[in-house]
């Protein structure tokens, strides 16, 4: 599944900017983010529409936020679809706050964020669990959820209504 509905054009010279500003090969980010070194080349040649997976992987190889490699108010995952309402910075952090959908009985998983980077959810509609994959928590309406992001983590909707929720994502710059 894409996660970027126009292609990735526009995200393989951002990666390839960053990626040359930290002085790695392309061999070495690909090995860093877990991704092969024919996806990572197609997405910097912008051949290849990466999915949210490898988009993350890279992002937290390059130890930047998602939307260091991205422009476009949507994404979405396997499960997830996220809307980009606003990104921020704030003392020594950078925040990106979504609007997240998540169909009824969908489940996903997320690879692991760059370390101290944290989620935050608070849950409109529908009842979800989040967190880390060994110990996540579920949360109904009104309800907030917080973990840490620099491990694998998942996002499900439990039940038969669609998750309506805000995420939150902190990055430590």
């Amino acid at each position: 599944m894409e996660a970027l509905p126009d292609g990735a054009a526009h995200v393989g010279p951002r990666v390839r900017a960053l990626r040359t500003e930290r002085g790695l090969s392309l061999s070495e980010l690909a090995r860093r983010a877990g991704v092969g070194k024919a996806t990572l080349s197609g997405l910097e040649t912008g051949t290849r529409n990466p999915t949210l997976d490898t988009l993350h992987s890279v992002a937290a190889a390059l130890g930047v936020a998602l939307t260091a490699l991205v422009e476009g108010p949507r994404i979405h995952g396997a499960a997830v679809r996220m809307d980009l309402l606003r990104v921020f910075e704030e003392g020594p952090a950078t925040y990106e706050l979504y609007r997240m959908r998540i169909p009824a009985g969908a489940a996903q998983t997320s690879p692991p964020h760059h370390p101290g980077v944290t989620e935050h959810a608070t849950v409109f509609a529908g009842e979800l669990r989040a967190g880390p994959l060994h110990d996540p928590a579920t949360a109904g309406p009104g309800g907030y959820l917080e973990w840490a992001a620099d491990a694998p983590h998942g996002y499900a909707a439990v039940g038969e209504r669609d998750v309506h929720a805000s995420l939150l994502i902190r990055y430590p710059r």
